[in-house]
């Protein structure tokens, strides 16, 4: 069983079909860090490429209090013109997804 961090979007619709022509049961796992998006249709969109669980969790709330507000604290851009939303994302969604 494989977990994946999964966005409905082609790379990760890719690699899940991938992961299971290789044998493995995928469970998808969606995190909502308050980007606006379909989250209903991508849950669909998993389970017809064959993910054997799909999970959606809010993580909002720990990700602006945990990982945004200590960035904006230390003032930490990329290249002293970017916010790091992204960036910032991958460490909470990675937590979760353990």
């Amino acid at each position: 069983t494989v977990v994946l961090a999964y966005s409905g979007g082609l790379d990760t619709s890719c690699i899940l079909v991938w992961l299971k022509e290789q044998g493995y049961d995928v469970v998808a796992y969606l995190a909502n860090i308050g980007q606006k998006e379909d989250f209903e249709a991508a849950r669909k969109k998993a389970l017809a490429l064959g993910a054997k669980k799909v999970y959606i969790e809010d993580v909002s709330k720990e990700f602006v209090e945990e990982f945004i507000w200590p960035a904006v604290q230390a003032n930490a851009l990329y290249e002293d013109r970017y916010l790091l939303g992204t960036a910032l994302a991958r460490p909470c969604i990675a937590r979760k997804l353990v």
